[in-house]
């Protein structure tokens, strides 16, 4: 399984949500409400769809994150300089986190209680996303300081499944960054651009 240099790692995540802020003020938060909450077709989620379905997530992991982190800094568990994935966790990770250019390995349909509904307050989603992104910030501060390898977090699937709570954040950075994605993609749709592709480098950029 994989081995990163712990600090890299953890710099590589605080990254990726930076970017996921940036794209959430600069490209979604400013667009009218309406169409935020449009749907791209039938059966389609909308963007602020996708946020909702990844604010459920947050809600669950977030806490989840910040229990194993303080346990972690009660006990005085010293960081460790390499985080080695486990099997487990580096395939949830790859399962989610999209290619370069945009592409999933797999498409799978989301969990019944994580299924969005139409109808949703979009400032109020997009507020709580926000605010989720910098406790994620927080939580990865919080982790160079500690055992992200030994820290076990229960995934939302069962809690007698269990990742490291450095796997967690890749699982779930990656997830956030495949439903980004798709909120781009049906902004795409519904404001009739001209653009072609939405890929990676569509998360990229520093937060304003």
């Amino acid at each position: 399984m994989p081995s990163f240099n712990t600090h890299a790692l953890l710099q590589d995540l605080r990254s990726d949500v930076n970017a996921i802020l940036n794209v959430t003020h600069t490209r979604i938060k400013d667009q009218p409400e309406a169409v935020n909450l449009q749907q791209p077709a039938s059966g389609k989620w909308s963007a602020v769809q996708c946020l909702v379905h990844l604010n459920g997530y947050g809600r669950y992991y977030i806490p989840q994150l910040q229990a194993a982190l303080q346990k972690g800094e009660q006990k005085q568990l010293a960081a460790r300089p390499v985080f080695r994935s486990s099997w487990l966790g580096n395939y949830f990770t790859s399962l989610m986190k999209p290619q370069e250019d945009g592409a999933l390995r797999s498409t799978m349909q989301a969990p019944k209680g994580y299924r969005p509904a139409p109808e949703a307050d979009a400032q109020a989603v997009i507020a709580e996303f926000v605010q989720q992104q910098q406790q994620l910030l927080e939580l990865l501060d919080r982790a160079e300081k500690t055992d992200i390898a030994r820290l076990k977090v229960p995934t939302s699937l069962s809690k007698f499944i269990r990742l490291s709570t450095g796997d967690t954040l890749r699982f779930l950075i990656a997830h956030e960054q495949r439903h980004m994605l798709q909120a781009l993609r049906a902004l795409l749709v519904v404001t009739g651009s001209s653009a072609t592709a939405i890929s990676m480098q569509s998360l990229s950029g520093e937060v304003r």
